[in-house]
């Protein structure tokens, strides 16, 4: 199995990366980024799966279920906490962007189907996570106690350049005291076209696993199982990830198993320790923000 897919090595027609269920190996999450020229629509059906319209650059309308979605969207990942559509499984949904855009496609196979909506940025709570230089933004704009879905959890982390993320490394893959099972997907983006990071995913003796990748902007690599992070921004360079996660639990529960050897390390962090950069963006869209 290939963890690591390099940018536009999934590509496939109007979508820049494509990981499917199947493709990933597993039975539950997926993600598409979807890149539209101006005055460019794209045409799509849910099949079994609930999806988002996530922009990551330009805005967007969305069609769906007979309603329309204006989504104002962003200049790009570092600009500006976006809003976003929900989509439900069994559909037919259209995107249209009169300048043009790329749109995250986050998605979990689910068996509920929910109504289409609107996600307003304006209702994205954002979370300052971690200490020191391991501090970062965490956009919860679909978690399980920010916003209704089926199966599917996604969020968005910006970290300083320099910072360390995902952090002490922990893991979701077993359904059991205080952890959920769920696949995840990272995608990457980071704030200079010549800027870089490095992801770290690791096994256990029982389920071995080994990715130790720089990655790039359009960069995606799959965790069905093992300890993953840190993720890391090089000095210079912000780095942004997209979160995908579903599994299989009755509940739609993020919880996570720290790994005992660096767990403790919570412990040594105190809020008026964060990094100062922190939040590196808010639901306003920040002027002269050249990052892509």
């Amino acid at each position: 199995m290939n963890y690591y897919l390099p940018s536009r090595s999934t590509a496939d027609g109007p979508y820049d990366t494509v990981v499917t269920p199947e493709s990933a190996g597993w039975g539950y999450s997926g993600l598409k980024v979807l890149a539209l020229e101006p005055s460019g629509t794209a045409t799509f059906a849910t099949g079994d799966a609930e999806a988002l319209v996530l922009p990551l650059s330009g805005s967007c309308t969305v069609t769906c279920d007979g309603q329309a979605f204006e989504i104002q969207g962003r200049r790009n990942v570092f600009s500006r906490v976006s809003d976003f559509a929900y989509v439900p499984r069994d559909a037919t949904v259209t995107v249209t962007s009169a300048s043009g855009g790329r749109f995250a496609l986050p998605s979990a196979k689910c068996e509920r189907r929910l109504p289409a909506r609107y996600g307003p940025a304006e209702d994205v709570p954002v979370e300052l996570r971690g200490s020191g230089q391991a501090s970062r933004q965490v956009n919860n704009f679909c978690t399980p106690e920010t916003f209704e879905a089926d199966k599917l959890i996604a969020c968005e982390v910006i970290t300083p350049g320099g910072n360390w993320s995902s952090f002490p490394p922990h893991k979701h893959d077993e359904a059991q005291e205080g952890e959920a099972e769920l696949e995840e997907i990272y995608y990457f983006e980071v704030s200079d076209p010549a800027g870089f990071a490095w992801q770290r995913v690791y096994g256990t003796p029982e389920r071995p696993i080994e990715v130790s990748e720089e990655v790039r902007s359009g960069d995606v690599v799959v965790i069905p199982h093992g300890w993953h992070g840190p993720s890391a921004a090089a000095p210079g360079y912000d780095l942004y990830y997209l979160n995908v996660m579903a599994g299989p639990g009755e509940d739609r529960a993020w919880l996570i198993s720290d790994d005992p050897a660096h767990g403790w390390v919570r412990s040594t962090w105190a809020p008026e320790d964060l990094d100062p950069r922190l939040p590196l963006s808010s639901t306003v869209e920040k002027e002269g923000t050249d990052a892509r």
